[in-house]
C-alpha cells in the first residue's frame, strides 16, 4: 500500500513537472515582447502635422489647403460604430459653421471602397480620405498615443492643435469647442 502511494504521489509530480516544462518551452518559442515607443508629448499647442492624401475623387489633398480655418479633422472607420454616430453632427456643423471658416476633414482607417459606398450613403459633405494604416500614422502626429477610433483633433485659424479627443465626441461637445474658436 505504501508502494501505491509512493508511485501515486510520483506520478502527480512528474505529470507537474511536464506540465511546467510543457508550459516553459512554449513560452520560449514566443517572440520577444516589442518595446512599445513611448508616448509623444502633448500635441496641443502645437502647429499641426502636414499631410497629403488622395480624397474619394482622386485628388490629392494637403491639409495646408485649409490654413486660416478652424478644422476638425477626424479618424475613423466604416466598422467602427462610435465613429459612424458622430458623422451626422458633424456633417450638421459643417453645414452650420463652414461660412464662419469651419472645416471638418475625415480621415478613414480603412479600405477606399468601403469608405466610397459610406460616405454615397451618408452623402457626407466635406472631404474625405481613406488611408488604411497610413492614417494611423496621421493620426499618431495629431496626437493619438493609444490609436484609439474615433480620433478628432481641432485645429485653430493659426493652424494650432488646441484640443483632442480620444473616442466618441457628442455633437454638442464639438459644438462648444468650435464656438470657442470663432
Amino acid at each position: 500500500m505504501k508502494n501505491t502511494l509512493q508511485l501515486i504521489a510520483l506520478m502527480i509530480i512528474a505529470g507537474a513537472a511536464g506540465f511546467g516544462l510543457q508550459k516553459a518551452v512554449s513560452y520560449s518559442n514566443q517572440p520577444e515582447p516589442v518595446q512599445a515607443t513611448p508616448p509623444p508629448a502633448s500635441v496641443v499647442g502645437l502647429h499641426r502635422p502636414d499631410f497629403s492624401l488622395t480624397d474619394l475623387d482622386g485628388k490629392v489633398r494637403n491639409v495646408s489647403e485649409w490654413d486660416g480655418k478652424i478644422l476638425l479633422v477626424n479618424f475613423w472607420a466604416t466598422w467602427c460604430p462610435p465613429c459612424k454616430k458622430e458623422i451626422p453632427g458633424f456633417m450638421e456643423l459643417q453645414e452650420k459653421y463652414a461660412s464662419q471658416g469651419f472645416q471638418v476633414i475625415g480621415v478613414a482607417v480603412d479600405d477606399e471602397d468601403s469608405v466610397r459606398h459610406y460616405a454615397d450613403f451618408m452623402d457626407m459633405n466635406y472631404p474625405i480620405m481613406a488611408a488604411e494604416m497610413a492614417s494611423m500614422e496621421i493620426a499618431r502626429s495629431y496626437g493619438n498615443r493609444v490609436n484609439a477610433l474615433p480620433f478628432t483633433t481641432f485645429v485653430n485659424k493659426q493652424g494650432k492643435i488646441v484640443h483632442t479627443v480620444a473616442g466618441e465626441i457628442s455633437r454638442e461637445e464639438t459644438e462648444k469647442i468650435i464656438k470657442s474658436l470663432l
